[in-house]
């Protein structure tokens, strides 16, 4: 029997690769970026680059899930790498501050609590701008994406903070059935948004809002509010992300927590089959995507191509990305 033959009786004789690419393209570039490395990256499947994988695509993800979100309603949000940076550089002060110190607990728990209100209320700028001002979302964003790395900067001199904190550290470096805690933090934060898209009514809302958003508006739905929702929701995951690569590094980088996220979340998000266009929220996409950049980025470095190089497979991966969208519009 030949392989043609066999494929026709496996699948159908109406079975198209090109739709199966269309479709499924994610898990297939998945299974192709796995496979090399197997055969060709030397201690890819070792634990120790599992777990450097994951605590890697974890951060992508949660910060991808939050921009799916503000995708889904027809959004954009640049500034989350720079929000990122401000959490980043607010946490360590606080722990090591004089309050800090005298009560640790107390101290910890601020300063994982007050960044992430800090986001939130970046999130909220940008919603604002975006949903009450009518503001084009990449220029309202852009706002925040120049202008917050900075403010972090300010906030910590432009110096390196580095510390050590077991407690607040364990965001980063803690592990749940020997698996990195930041891990399971990202599939708990899918669960909890793949339900609210699927289950509430504020998930149809988003949905409606990037779908149709004069639709939406004429059938009295809460357009702006929901607007302004996504983008804090967005900008609180941003937020979180941020503690987490300070927690990994025992050190907050302002001028470089969170550098590019902004491409790595908008490609991961997209690559997971977020339209741009809006109306979708693929919130387990979003992660899909994140482990195909993350393995994208770590397949090329692993085998000693320059990161400048990632830089460039990261933007074509977008490409190829938006012109699958356009296919299955075909």
């Amino acid at each position: 029997m030949s392989a043609q033959n066999y494929v026709s009786q496996s699948f159908g004789p109406a079975f198209n690769w090109k739709k199966v690419l269309r479709n499924h393209g994610g898990l297939v570039a998945l299974a192709v970026i796995l496979v090399f490395n197997i055969l060709v990256t030397p201690n890819f499947l070792q634990l120790q680059t599992l777990f450097v994988n994951i605590s890697q695509v974890a951060t992508i993800a949660i910060v991808a899930m939050g921009m799916t979100l503000v995708i889904a309603t027809g959004g954009i949000d640049l500034s989350v790498g720079a929000i990122m940076a401000l959490a980043g550089a607010i946490a360590p002060l606080i722990f090591q501050s004089e309050f800090g110190q005298m009560y640790p607990v107390l101290g910890v728990a601020l300063a994982i609590g007050f960044p992430v209100l800090v986001a939130m209320a970046c999130g909220l700028f940008n919603g604002a701008l975006v949903s009450i001002l009518k503001v084009q979302p990449i220029i309202a964003t852009l706002i925040l994406f120049i202008s917050g790395r900075g403010i972090a900067q300010v906030l910590t001199n432009g110096n390196l903070q580095t510390f050590k904190n077991p407690a607040f550290s364990y965001l980063g470096t803690g592990k749940i059935l020997g698996l990195p805690f930041q891990g399971w933090l990202a599939i708990v934060i899918a669960i909890v948004l793949f339900w609210v898209i699927n289950r509430t009514i504020f998930g149809r809302y988003v949905l409606a809002v990037g779908g149709n958003e004069r639709a939406a508006t004429l059938s009295g739905g809460p357009v702006r509010r929901v607007k302004i929702a996504v983008y804090i929701i967005c900008g609180a995951l941003a937020g979180l992300a941020g503690l987490i690569v300070v927690a990994i590094n025992s050190a907050s980088d302002a001028a470089r927590n969170g550098d590019l996220m902004e491409l790595d979340a908008i490609a991961a998000a997209v690559v997971g089959g977020a339209l741009l266009q809006g109306g979708r929220a693929p919130i387990f996409g979003a992660i899909l995507g994140a482990v195909i950049i993350q393995l994208v980025k770590y397949t090329l470095l692993a085998n000693g191509v320059e990161d400048e190089v990632a830089l460039i497979a990261k933007a074509l991966i977008i490409v190829a990305a938006v012109y699958v969208q356009q296919a299955r519009k075909e």
